[in-house]
This record gives structure tokens, C-alpha cells and sequence, in this order.
């Protein structure tokens, strides 16, 4: 059974593919509760950078650092060097990985800098991502900077 709060952010990762976009959700989790989700917007807003971690701290608004000390966050896919940064900036000490066997992101970075990585090997998570890339592989390769 998917954890509820990861199931969260591949729920926001299938809107996003609904939406004709990339199929990448995040959710910030304070205590126990969603404070902040989102997912790749940059299809649909033509934006360059709301990836899915960066709209869900978007979405999150503007928050003391004391409170981001104490956030999880969840994102379907493993984290770009864009979002890692935004990861280490804030303080997040924990996040929970949906998947990283379509795209490794900077989790060494990540872990050198004490970060919590918990890798979930989310099959669906998975699927997702494979089906998109096959489907849009110049998209993919442009949200990845390739």
C-alpha cells in the first residue's frame, strides 16, 4: 500500500499528465498535514522553472525557515539540481522519492548535505514516468535541460 501522503503527490502527478503536461507531483508535509502540493507546470504555464517540487513550495507560500526545518517532502520523482537547491535553501531535512530509475537526480548532493532520502521504488510512480518519456521524449529532455 502507497504511503498516503506519496499517493498525494502522484495524485498532483496525474493531474499534470492529464493536463498535457509532465507527469511529476510533490507534496511539503508539516506535521502530519499537506501544507503546500503542485506538479510540473511548466507545459501548461509555459513556465521555465515550476517544476513539480517548486510549485508545491509555491503553493506553500511564504513560510518562517523554523517551519521548512520541520518538512517532509514528497515528490514522485527524484530531484533535479534546480529543486535539490531550492531543498537545501529551505532546510528540508527529509524527502520521500517516488522513483529514481527513469531519472537520478542530485541525491548525492542531497545526502552529502545530511538530507533524509527515502527512496519508495513506487512502481506506479514508474510507469508513469516511463509511459511519458516514450510518449514525449523531446519534452522530457527539455524539463531535464538536455
Amino acid at each position: 500500500m502507497t504511503d498516503k501522503f506519496l499517493q498525494a503527490a502522484i495524485d498532483e502527478a496525474k493531474k499534470g499528465y492529464n493536463e498535457g503536461g509532465i507527469p511529476i507531483g510533490s507534496v511539503i508535509v508539516y506535521k502530519n498535514k499537506i501544507i503546500g502540493r503542485g506538479h510540473n507546470k511548466r507545459v501548461q504555464n509555459g513556465s521555465a522553472i515550476l517544476h513539480g517540487e517548486m510549485d508545491a513550495l509555491e503553493n506553500t507560500g511564504r513560510l518562517k525557515a523554523s517551519v521548512y526545518k520541520e518538512c517532509t517532502l514528497y515528490t514522485t520523482l527524484s530531484p533535479c539540481s534546480m529543486c535539490s537547491g531550492t531543498i537545501l535553501l529551505y532546510g528540508i531535512p527529509k524527502v520521500v522519492i517516488g522513483e529514481n530509475k527513469t531519472f537520478m537526480g542530485e541525491e548525492t548532493l542531497l545526502k552529502s548535505r545530511g538530507v533524509e532520502l527515502i527512496i519508495a521504488n513506487n512502481q506506479e510512480c514508474q510507469d508513469l514516468m516511463t509511459k511519458f518519456i516514450a510518449e514525449k521524449p523531446d519534452l522530457w529532455n527539455e524539463d531535464i535541460g538536455e
